[in-house]
């Protein structure tokens, strides 16, 4: 399940836009992420080809299985590092600014004993 950084980023993109009420597009994707449309249709290309989204015939993009997995543990990640940072008293644009960055790289370990350090002191 390693994949590259860029990639978690879209699959991160299109779970939070996939929970609004409209279909995603990679027009949608473009606009949220202030990329171009070229961009986001190379992505969108390649994640289809990892079996990471499906496209219909409307162009539009759901997550598969797999692509589910890995933007739901990135979200998770997101959220969960900028509150703590917030908690630390950084502001909420720094906490989630260097929370999208953390996110990616962060290993599973540190992650997890960060995750219940901080549920145990909800």
């Amino acid at each position: 399940m390693n994949i590259q950084e860029s990639a978690e980023m879209y699959l991160e993109t299109i779970l939070v836009l996939s929970e609004g009420d409209a279909p995603v597009r990679s027009l949608d994707i473009a606009n949220h992420m202030n990329y171009s449309k070229p961009s986001v249709s190379r992505a969108v290309k390649l994640l289809k080809e990892g079996d990471y989204i499906v496209v219909d015939d409307n162009g539009h993009i759901t997550l598969t299985p797999s692509g589910q997995e890995i933007a739901k543990k990135i979200f998770e990640r997101h959220n969960v590092l900028s509150s703590l940072f917030e908690r630390l008293g950084v502001s909420k644009e720094t906490a989630v600014e260097d929370a999208c960055r953390i996110e990616h790289v962060i290993s599973d370990e540190t992650f997890n004993a960060i995750k219940a350090h901080m549920t145990a002191n909800n």
